[in-house]
């Protein structure tokens, strides 16, 4: 049954308007492969989490949502497919395909801050910094907001006018999410790059192998997304009415940058077990109020005699490694059994 709340698009549309064949073969496959990642991110969340606090990755459960929403948009273009006059099932099958992806932005934020941490600790758990990054994750917000008002208001009639300033608004933001896409790659290699000369706040260990392979993995997939989003952006610059589709408009194009790219980040944080090589273990308890630490280390964990190093959070008995108490965006607290790094 058709809508008529929308009106046809005046624009050539990423992708096109999907049809019975290819889209849905091609999207049937893609839903496929998502639902087999999630599944795999959700059963090491799953089994992390049977095995104490001290193994639980919340990223772990994100990476699952991802293709869920992934999942949502796919089978929204199926059922689009299906009913191609259909502007309620368009316009939704849309605002999934363009919002999901921002689960993965912030993941990679997350992560990239964790990386800055462990090798400039200092500089990664000044106020000053952590400020900042909560702003950018609000501006992230707002931005997804602003993103869904204005496709649904073009999209529902409005006037000439409105429909090129809501232009402006998604290139902007189609702009701002490609440089949030790539701060991760930036930062961690800026990390890397940069030596730790500070002597009283030496690099801390951070999960499981070597920096350079958490480096590598992370500007990867921090790559692969700002590819993803630099396209879709230039997409909306090179715009072209409806009849005079490029190259960049094909179904292969939508599908490869929209879909494959996703997929290519969240099996490779399954296969290189992610969740082992960015997990921080939780802060253990103090058994004595004894020690103590200097004005430096009041964003690690408080140990006590020989078995604690100050500022690090080491247990020099179990080798584990503790992080901040006072980082709400990265502390997740589990009640009976302490708090641990999300």
């Amino acid at each position: 049954m058709s809508s008529s709340s929308g009106q046809p698009p005046r624009q050539a549309l990423l992708g096109g308007v999907p049809s019975t064949i290819p889209d849905i073969p091609v999207s049937a496959v893609l839903l496929a492969l998502f639902v087999a990642g999630g599944a795999t991110h959700l059963t090491i969340f799953v089994r992390n989490r049977r095995r104490g606090p001290e193994h639980h990755f919340f990223f772990s459960f994100l990476l699952f949502v991802f293709p869920v929403t992934r999942v949502a948009a796919l089978s929204l273009r199926i059922a689009w497919a299906r009913a191609r006059d259909d502007a309620d099932v368009a316009l939704a099958a849309t605002v999934f395909t363009a919002a999901g992806v921002l689960i993965l932005f912030i993941v990679n934020l997350i992560l990239a801050r964790r990386v800055v941490r462990a090798l400039h600790p200092r500089l990664g758990r000044h106020p000053a910094l952590t400020h900042a990054f909560r702003a950018l994750l609000a501006t992230i917000v707002a931005i997804l907001v602003m993103v869904v008002v204005c496709t649904v208001h073009s999209s529902l009639g409005a006037d000439a006018a409105a429909r090129a300033k809501e232009r402006d608004v998604l290139r902007f933001a189609g702009v701002y999410m490609t440089v949030v896409a790539l701060l991760p790659a930036v930062a961690v290699a800026l990390a890397w790059a940069v030596p730790n000369r500070g002597p009283h706040h030496p690099p801390e260990p951070l999960g499981t192998g070597p920096m350079w392979a958490k480096v590598a993995l992370l500007g990867f997939a921090s790559l692969l997304l700002t590819l993803g989003a630099g396209f879709r952006v230039g997409v909306n610059f090179a715009a072209k009415p409806v009849g005079q589709e490029q190259w960049y408009h094909s179904k292969p194009a939508f599908y490869c940058f929209n879909f494959v790219l996703d997929l290519i980040v969240v099996y490779s944080y399954a296969i290189f077990r992610f969740d082992r090589m960015f997990h921080i273990p939780p802060v253990e308890p103090k058994s004595s109020a004894s020690g103590h630490s200097s004005g430096d280390d009041k964003e690690a964990a408080h140990g006590s005699g020989p078995q604690q190093h100050p500022g690090l959070g080491l247990n020099a008995e179990k080798g584990s490694f503790g992080e901040s108490g006072r980082d709400l965006m990265d502390k997740h607290r589990d009640s009976g059994a302490g708090h641990y790094e999300v």
